[in-house]
Parts: C-alpha cells; structure tokens; sequence
C-alpha cells in the first residue's frame, strides 16, 4: 500500500431537518452569502423558501446565482465570480448535485483570481485562495459535497475539464435523504451510476496490498445495487435514499482510494461525450464503463475481475475464471439496464463522427488509466464497440 496523508475536512450534518444548523454555521464564516443553484426545481419542491426564510430570520443577506447547467459552463462560473466580488460575499451556498457544487467550487476559487476563471479549470495550481463554501445536496451522485474536485465544460472550446485545490472541499455540507424524494427517475438512476463509476475507477487498480480499501468499495457497491432499484419503485424509501446519499459522499472522498494508484480512466473518456454532446454524465458512464471493462480484461487483470465477481455479485469462485470474470461483466451492464440506462451511445445520439476526435482529446493530459494503461486508439476502440 502507498503512502498517504488522510484529510476529509467537510463538516455533515446528515438526516432529517438538518438545515436547522445552517444559520449557526454560517455565522462561523460571515452575513453575506451567494445562493447557487440549477433549474428550479429546488422552488417547486419549497426548499429554496425554507433556505430564504431560515437567511431572512438570522439577518444573513443573500445573491442568487439560478440556472447553473448540468454539465456546468465557464460562463456560469464567471457570473458567479462576479456577483461575489461586486458583493463582498463572505461565504457561498451551492444547493443542488454535483453542477451547482462543481460550479460554486470554481467560483469560489475565482473570486481571488485576477485572469479568466477558465485558466484555474487548465490550471489548478494557479488557484491560490479559495471563498468559504458550504453545500445542501438534493441528488446523490458526484460527491462533490465531501471532496475538493471540480468538473466545469467550456463550450466553445469543446472541452470538459476537472480541476482542484484542498480549499474548494466545502467547509460544511447538510445531507438530508427527503430532498431527493422528488428526484425525477433518470436522475436518480444516473446518479446511482455515477456513484459505481466512481467506485469502480479506485477499485479496479494495480495496488493489490489495499485489503480493506476494497472491501470498503465492494461494500458501496453492494449499496448501490440493493437500493438503487429500491429508490426508483419507491421514490419516498428513506432508508434506499439515505444508503445511497452515504455511498456517494464516500464513495469519492478519498476514504477508499487512499494508499492506492487510481484509475479514472471511463470518466476522462466520458467527460469527452459530455463536452461534444452534452449528455447526462452518468449516463455516458454507465453506456461506457462494460465495454472498458470488456476491453481492459486480459491475463494480468483478469484476477481482479474475479475478485469483482465473486465479492460483489456472488459468482461462484470455482468455476472457469475469464467465465466468472464476463458473468461479472455481464452483470454490470444488466444492472444498469434495469435501471432504465441505455446500452449504446446511438440510443443517446452519438455516432462515428467524432469519435476520433474525443478519442484524441481525451488523452490530452496524458494517457488513461493505470490499471490497465490507454492510449488514444484504445478509447477510440471502446467507443466503437460502445455504439
């Protein structure tokens, strides 16, 4: 196992009526906030009422920043940049997924930059000095509300891009299972997808020392398999809901990726879908992740897969190991069907024109993977074989 430094410095407060904190919490850090969120539907399920009213009661004055998109543009980030600095905002409030929280994150991080907000998206280290920002999650998913990372899309440029700094994690993040209630069903089946993917890019690593990292993981997994299909029939279950707001948070907040070397390759390929097509991210991921496994699966992986198999979805361990390792496989791509997710990138519009391109682009930080290692021409392969 590698060397690490432990550090998860959100604060949460989890369950029922939560929010009553929020006043007290951000008294810590001033009276001026910037309220950011996505469509709206946080007004027609009343929460953005009972937000206003809870910062009108404790004198805190508030901006709003509305319509931050799912795949979240620059372009909101620099609206965003600067209503806090024309305010003088103390701290800033993202309520949402992960698009509303990616974006306050790299607002955040813009406030005290000079250049274009653009540059600290290209360049993380640029980031010098982040604002105060505090999180109320109503989809469970990215895992934005426990961790310092960032995606922001940049249209015009065609590119979706991830960045970071320590400071971005939020400084506190109310998680109350009932505000996803609401959650239409694709949301919450691409949510739960998002959450396996981002197990799956720390699972799947050459590390093989991280014992219990991968039971922790195999553990989420099995989460995420019992109650997503629960959360979809019955939308109200508390118990799906709050199981699979838990394994999202945990899911990506360092805890089971520590001491180990780390994948992320589907996601850099599935970011490249997003930034052309403006798909739904966990959709593109669960459409991609069988073929990369199908792709990578060979003599020096094929161990792990058994493992998968056999830990995750009750494979029998005796039987002929590349046909425990294509059961799993199998499986994975079954499950996410019965979550209602497409199979092909056809079914979502893509096609062969620009494959080549994303292919490209996707490797433009370097190649993919440690696991098993990608070049240009694999990604290329597993969006072929993904149409």
């Amino acid at each position: 196992m590698k060397n690490f430094n432990y550090s998860i410095p959100t604060k949460v407060f989890f369950g029922k009526d939560q929010i009553n904190v929020l006043a007290r919490e951000i008294k810590n850090y001033g009276s001026k906030v910037l309220l950011v969120y996505g469509g709206g539907s946080i007004k027609k399920s009343g929460l953005h009422d009972k937000i206003t009213g809870i910062l009108k009661a404790n004198n805190i004055s508030f901006w709003e920043l509305a319509g931050v998109e799912p795949n979240p543009r620059v372009t909101s980030v620099r609206k965003g940049a600067q209503l806090c600095r024309d305010n003088k905002i103390d701290l800033i409030l993202a309520v949402g997924g992960g698009s509303s929280i990616d974006c306050a994150k790299v607002i955040a991080a813009a406030y005290y930059y000079e250049g274009d907000a653009w540059d600290i998206v290209l360049d993380p280290s640029k980031i010098k000095k982040v604002l105060p920002l505090a999180t109320i999650l109503t989809l469970a998913a990215t895992g934005s509300e426990m961790n310092a990372g960032a995606v922001i899309t940049n249209f015009e440029t065609k590119e979706k891009l991830g960045t970071g700094h320590e400071d971005m994690a939020p400084k506190f993040s109310i998680l109350d299972p009932t505000y996803t209630f609401t959650l239409p069903v694709k949301q919450t089946a691409a949510g739960t997808a998002d959450i396996t993917s981002h197990i799956f890019e720390v699972y799947f690593s050459s590390t093989k020392e991280a014992f219990l990292q991968n039971r922790m993981a195999e553990g989420m997994l099995k989460t995420c398999i019992k109650y997503g299909p629960i959360a979809l029939k019955d939308p109200e279950n508390y118990e799906a809901r709050a199981n699979l707001m838990w394994t999202s948070s945990l899911a990506i907040n360092g805890l089971i990726s520590y001491g180990k070397e780390t994948e992320w390759s589907v996601h850099a390929m599935e970011h490249e879908l997003s930034a052309y097509y403006d798909i739904t991210h966990g959709v593109g991921l669960a459409i991609l992740t069988p073929h990369w496994m199908k792709y990578i699966l060979n003599d020096s992986t094929l161990d792990k897969f058994v493992e998968y198999g056999v830990n995750v979805w009750d494979i029998d361990k005796n039987g002929d190991k590349y046909a425990i390792a294509n059961a799993a496989i199998e499986k994975t791509r079954e499950y996410y069907n019965s979550l209602g997710i497409p199979s092909s990138l056809k079914e979502v519009g893509i096609n062969e024109e620009k494959l080549e391109e994303m292919a490209k682009q996707s490797i433009r930080r370097g190649k993919l993977g440690n696991f098993r290692v990608l070049e240009a021409e694999d990604v290329l392969s597993i969006f072929r074989a993904a149409l």
